[in-house]
């Protein structure tokens, strides 16, 4: 194996399910500063490139070129808007898409994965990559995460636990990616002409 295969090989991916991720940790009561996070994952885990997948909605477009400027890889996916109980919801699901990059797509890219959600939809995947030996972390938005990963736990990270380093101030002079709005995060995996095109590989 040569120099160039062997840092290939060391490079890990993370799969981030944005709207799991910003609902759990708002529902905790704060707001994550998405420069800090995307460090963290860069310095703690050499997360050589970090795939965001959300929803695309026409208002949140300034969001995602901020969100692409912190260093994410941006998946999009249509949302799809209803009416429930007289208020209307915009609602996508990303599941799929980021199962499909984990184990198909970018799989012989990496040499392990950190998959960032809470939902059980995803123990299948953690299973997948626990038993090739691909898992390198699960991070959970709070301590209520699925059942269905409960038996993964021994690679579960409260993402609480890291709160004092990546949590957003507001009394930062600095514009910063601090949320991820409250509508729409389902995840097109189009860029919007308007937003700053990201390839699978990274190249803007």
């Amino acid at each position: 194996m040569d120099g160039v295969e062997m840092a290939k090989k060391k490079e890990n991916y993370a799969f981030i399910d944005s709207q799991n991720l910003n609902l759990g940790v708002r529902s905790m009561g704060w707001t994550i500063d998405y420069r800090k996070f995307r460090s963290y994952l860069r310095n703690k885990y050499n997360i050589t490139k970090a795939f965001m997948f959300i929803g695309w909605v026409a208002s949140n477009q300034a969001l995602y070129t901020e969100l692409q400027s912190a260093g994410f890889i941006l998946i999009f996916k249509q949302t799809v808007g209803y009416t429930e109980n007289g208020t209307k919801t915009i609602k996508g699901n990303v599941d799929a898409e980021l199962v499909l990059h984990a184990a198909a797509i970018e799989y012989n890219n990496y040499s392990q994965a950190i998959i960032i959600t809470g939902d059980g939809d995803f123990a299948c995947l953690a299973d997948y990559l626990k038993n090739n030996d691909k898992l390198l972390k699960i991070i959970a938005p709070t301590n209520k995460y699925s059942k269905l990963l409960k038996p993964f736990s021994d690679k579960i990270i409260n993402v609480g636990k890291i709160r004092n380093s990546i949590e957003y101030q507001k009394s930062q002079h600095r514009r910063s990616v601090e949320t991820l709005g409250l509508s729409g995060d389902g995840g097109i995996r189009s860029i919007p002409k308007k937003t700053k095109k990201v390839n699978s590989k990274g190249r803007r």
